[in-house]
């Protein structure tokens, strides 16, 4: 990240942060020196956000378009993947 301001710092700077991210430039904001968030323009957000939605309408389609039955698979394939064993002793 180019640009980083602290909280307290990006409070009394923002117009000219604003101003900044609007041209392209995210910024970081700091709290204690570790960052905590980033500004992005409203042009960076949308396209973040519209892939993120994109994901999640191409798995539902997935979903209602596939039978979890097809994809099951055979036993020799899968049938050791799972340790037969119990597993360790616990009690309360």
């Amino acid at each position: 990240m180019e640009k980083q301001f602290s909280i307290g710092r990006a409070r009394d700077h923002l117009p000219r942060i604003v101003h900044e991210v609007e041209q392209g430039s995210p910024i970081e904001l700091t709290r204690r020196g570790k960052p905590v968030a980033v500004i992005v323009s409203a042009q960076d957000y949308q396209r973040l956000a519209a892939g993120r939605l994109r994901f999640w309408y191409a798995l539902e389609q997935f979903r209602r378009s596939v039978d979890p039955r097809d994809l099951a698979g055979d036993a020799e394939t899968f049938g050791e993947l799972r340790d037969p064993l119990p597993g360790r002793d616990f009690t309360w």
